[in-house]
C-alpha cells in the first residue's frame, strides 16, 4: 500500500520516520539561534544614534541581565539560600551592560567552538562507519551495510552520503519505502542531490509508481542538465516496465478467455521443455512455436512462460554452442534464430531478456563467422532488430562487440542480401561511442589487413557494400584514437591510393564510382590528423586528387577538392607539384561555377598555394587579371570563405602591378567593411586589414 502523503511536505516527500527525529536537539539549536539574534539586535540598539532607541535597548538589556541573574540564583538556591537584598532601583551603567554582553558573547563563542569540535569528532566517526558500510555493500552483505550507515547517522544526522548509501542498500534488500524515505532525507540535506533523485526513481519504479518515478528523473535532469543520457535511459526503463505490465495483464486476460493462439504458445512451450528428446523433435517444436509467437500477446506469453529458458535444454544448448555444427545442429540453430526473431520483433523487454541469457551475445559473433549462409542470414536478421533502434543498440553495446567490425566488413565479399544487411548493422553501430572504443583495440590486428585486402580489389567484392562499409569507417573516425591509428598506417593510405588508381576489373561501374566517393570521404576524415605518414604520402595523394578534378561525377570532384585542401598543408613539395599541374586555373573555374561546398574547398586550396608559392600568385593574377573572383568572394556570407579570399588577395598584392588592377574595383570599401566587421573568426578582420594595408602601400591612389 502506498505511504500517505503529509499535507505539510512538498511533492515527492513524506513525513520523516520517527526513528530519525531529534526534537530536543533541534529545539536546542533553534533556541541558540534566537539568542544570537536577540544579542545582535540589542547591540545594534545600544550603538544607535537615536537616544530613544538607545534608552529602550538599555532597558531591555537590564531586563535580560536580571532574568539571567535570577535564573542563576535559582540554580544556586537548590543548595544555598541567598538572602542578599538587591536594590532594583539602581540602573546599570552602559559599561556594565557592555561587560555583561561581552560575557554573554564569549559564552556563545565558547558554545559554538564546543559544538564545532563535537561535530568534527562525530564526522570522523560517521566517515569511518560509512566506509565500513561501503565495504559490506561491496561484499553483498546489504543488511550489515544498512546497520553501519544507520550507526553513522546516529553520529551525524545531516550527512547526505549516509542517507543515499543506505537507500541503495535498502534497494538491494527490496525495502523500497525505506529507500524512498532515505532519499527524501538526503534531499533535505542537499536539494540537488542527483543520487537521491536517481535512487528514489528506482524505488518508485520497483513499486510500480510510474508517474512518481518519472518525476524523480525529471528532477534529476533539472538539477543537472548534463545528465540527459542517463535521464533518457531511466525514462526508457520506466516506459518499458509500464508497457511490460500492461502487456502481461492483457495476455493473462486472453489466456483466461481461452484464446486458441495463447493456449497454443503455452502448450508448445510445455512440450519443448521435455528432456532427452531427439534433436529433430526440438527442431520441429521450435519451428512450430516460432509460427505461434506472433503479435504482442504471443511474445508476452512466450516470456512469462519462461520461453527463453529453452537454452537450459542440453540438446538445444549443445547445438547452439557447438564449434563445428552438423546439418541437424545447424537446422536446430536456424529454427532457434527464427523463434527469437518472432519473440523479439518490436518487443524491447524480450530483446533485453534474450541478451541476458548466458553466452547468447558471444554466440551471435560465432554464428556470423560460421560460414553457413542460412545461419548467417538469420543471425543478421536477428541483430538488425536491435541495431535499427536506439534502445536495441544500447542493449547490443553492453556486449563485447570488439570482433564485429571485422566480421561485418568481411560480408562485402558476399554477393547476396547478407552484404547489404551487414552494412546496415555496421552503419547503425558506427556512430556509437562505445562501439568506436571497442573497435580501437582490434583495428590494427584485425580490421586493417582486411580493409587493405578489400581496397586493392583482390578477389570478388560487392562494390556497393564496400562503399557503405567505407562510409561506416568514416563515421568511426569520429573517435580520435581510431582515426589516429588509421591515419598513421602506410598500408591504409597505399590501399586507398590503389583503389583511386582504378585498378579494379569493374573500374567503370557505378559500384566502383561509389567506392571512389566513399574512399575520398574516408581520406578527408583521416586528414584531420597530422603525422609523418601523411607527409610521406602527400604528393601521391594530391596527384590522384588532381586527376579526379576532371571526373564527370560532381560529387567526386567536390571531395577530391576537399582532400586537396586538407593534404596540401602537410607538404610544400605537394603544393609545388599541383601548382605546376595547373591547380590554380582549375580552382578558379570551380569558384566561378559557384557551388558552395566546392567553392569553400577551392578557395582554401588557393590560399594554401598562394601562401608558399609565388608561381601560384602569378597564375592567379594571370587567369583573373582584375581579381574579380576574389572580390566577389569577399561578399560571401561564409566567414571561412571571406577569410581565405582576403588572404589570397593579400598574397597577390605582393606582386608588382597587382594593386593597380584593383583601381576602381570597389576593393577598398569591401576590405574596410570586412576589417571592421564583427565576424566570429578573427582571421576575417586580420586578413582583410593586411590586404588593405598592402593595397594602400602598393597603390597610393
Amino acid at each position: 500500500a502506498a505511504v500517505p502523503r503529509c499535507p505539510r511536505c512538498p511533492p515527492l516527500s513524506r513525513c520523516p520516520p520517527a526513528m530519525l527525529r531529534d526534537e530536543d536537539t533541534e529545539a536546542d539549536f533553534q533556541r541558540f539561534l534566537r539568542r544570537v539574534d536577540d544579542v545582535a539586535n540589542l547591540l545594534q540598539g545600544l550603538n544607535s544614534p537615536d537616544s530613544a532607541v538607545q534608552e529602550k535597548a538599555i532597558a531591555e538589556t537590564e531586563k535580560r541581565l536580571r532574568e539571567q541573574g535570577a535564573s542563576r540564583e535559582e540554580e544556586e538556591s537548590r543548595t544555598i539560600v541567598n538572602r542578599t537584598l538587591i536594590n532594583t532601583s539602581v540602573r546599570a551603567s552602559p559599561s556594565e551592560i557592555k561587560a555583561g554582553l561581552d560575557g554573554f558573547l564569549a559564552a556563545l563563542e565558547k558554545d559554538a567552538k564546543e559544538r564545532a569540535q563535537r561535530r568534527r569528532r562525530n564526522e570522523q566517526l560517521a566517515n569511518a562507519l560509512k566506509e565500513q558500510g561501503n565495504e559490506a555493500f561491496r561484499r553483498g552483505d546489504f543488511a550489515l551495510a544498512v546497520q553501519r550507515y544507520s550507526e553513522g547517522l546516529e553520529k551525524l544526522r545531516d550527512k547526505q552520503e549516509l542517507y543515499t548509501n543506505r537507500a541503495q542498500a535498502y534497494l538491494k534488500l527490496r525495502e523500497y519505502e525505506k529507500a524512498i524515505s532515505d532519499c527524501e532525507w538526503a534531499l533535505k540535506c542537499n536539494k540537488n542531490c542527483l543520487k537521491a533523485y536517481f535512487l528514489m526513481g528506482k524505488a518508485h519504479l520497483a513499486l510500480q509508481h510510474f508517474t512518481e518515478a518519472r518525476q524523480c528523473y525529471e528532477e534529476m535532469l533539472r538539477a543537472d542538465p548534463r545528465k540527459e543520457n542517463l535521464f533518457k535511459d531511466c525514462v526508457s526503463e520506466a516506459r518499458l516496465e509500464e508497457k511490460r505490465l500492461r502487456d502481461e495483464e492483457r495476455a493473462q486476460r486472453e489466456l483466461r478467455a481461452g484464446n486458441v493462439a495463447a493456449l497454443s504458445v503455452q502448450e508448445l512451450l510445455q512440450r519443448i521443455s521435455s528432456p532427452d528428446q531427439d534433436i529433430l523433435y526440438y527442431t520441429g517444436g521450435i519451428r512450430l512455436l516460432a509460427g505461434a509467437v506472433n503479435g504482442c500477446t504471443g511474445q508476452t506469453l512466450f516470456r512469462t512462460n519462461n520461453g527463453f529458458s529453452i537454452l537450459r535444454n542440453e540438446t538445444v544448448r549443445g547445438a547452439l554452442c557447438a564449434e563445428s555444427k552438423s546439418a541437424a545442429e545447424a537446422e536446430l540453430c536456424v529454427s532457434l534464430l527464427l523463434l527469437w526473431q518472432a519473440a523479439c520483433a518490436g518487443n524491447e523487454e524480450n530483446q533485453r531478456l534474450l541478451l541476458a541469457q548466458p553466452d547468447v551475445g558471444a554466440q551471435l559473433a560465432e554464428l556470423l563467422s560460421s560460414g553457413t549462409p542460412q545461419l548467417q542470414r538469420e543471425t543478421l536478421a536477428l541483430i538488425s532488430l536491435y541495431s535499427e533502434n536506439e534502445s536495441g543498440r544500447r542493449l547490443l553495446l553492453r556486449q563485447d562487440l570488439s570482433r564485429w567490425l571485422q566480421i561485418l566488413m568481411a560480408f562485402v565479399k558476399s554477393t547476396d542480401a547478407r552484404a547489404d544487411r551487414a552494412m546496415n548493422i555496421l552503419s547503425d553501430l558506427s556512430g556509437e561511442e562505445r562501439f568506436q572504443a571497442q573497435c580501437r583495440a582490434v583495428l590494427s590486428t584485425g580490421v586493417l589487413p582486411l580493409l587493405t585486402q578489400l581496397l586493392v580489389c583482390s578477389g570478388p567484392v560487392n562494390a556497393a557494400a564496400l562503399a557503405r562499409g567505407l562510409g561506416a569507417l568514416g563515421s568511426l573516425c569520429a573517435d580520435v584514437g581510431l582515426r589516429a591509428q588509421l591515419a598513421g598506417s602506410g598500408e591504409c593510405w597505399q590501399a586507398c591510393l590503389q583503389l583511386l588508381d582504378g585498378g579494379c576489373p569493374d573500374a567503370s561501374s557505378p559500384g566502383y564510382q561509389q567506392c571512389v566517393f566513399a574512399v575520398l570521404g574516408l581520406m578527408m576524415n583521416l586528414l584531420l590528423e597530422s603525422n609523418g605518414t601523411i607527409q610521406d604520402f602527400a604528393v601521391p595523394i594530391s596527384g590522384r586528387c588532381l586527376a579526379l578534378l576532371s571526373h564527370q561525377d560532381g560529387r567526386i570532384v567536390t571531395r577530391a577538392t576537399g582532400v586537396l585542401s586538407r593534404v596540401l598543408p602537410a607538404s610544400p613539395s605537394a603544393v609545388e607539384e599541383v601548382v605546376k599541374a595547373g591547380v590554380v586555373k582549375k580552382m578558379l573555374k570551380f569558384l566561378r561555377a559557384g557551388g558552395h561546398l566546392t567553392s569553400s574547398y577551392a578557395i582554401k586550396t588557393l590560399s594554401i598555394c598562394t601562401k608558399s608559392s609565388r608561381r601560384a600568385q602569378e597564375e592567379l593574377l594571370k587567369w583573373d587579371k582584375r581579381l574579380r573572383v576574389l572580390l566577389k568572394l569577399l561578399e560571401s556570407g561564409d566567414e571561412l570563405t571571406v577569410g581565405n579570399a582576403a588572404f589570397c588577395l593579400g598574397q597577390c598584392l605582393l606582386l608588382p602591378g597587382a594593386a593597380s588592377a584593383l583601381l576602381g574595383s570597389g576593393a577598398v570599401p569591401l576590405l574596410l567593411r570586412q576589417a571592421a566587421s564583427g565576424a566570429q573568426r578573427t582571421s576575417v578582420q586580420k586578413n582583410s586589414a593586411i590586404a588593405l594595408g598592402r593595397l594602400c602601400v602598393a597603390e597610393p591612389r
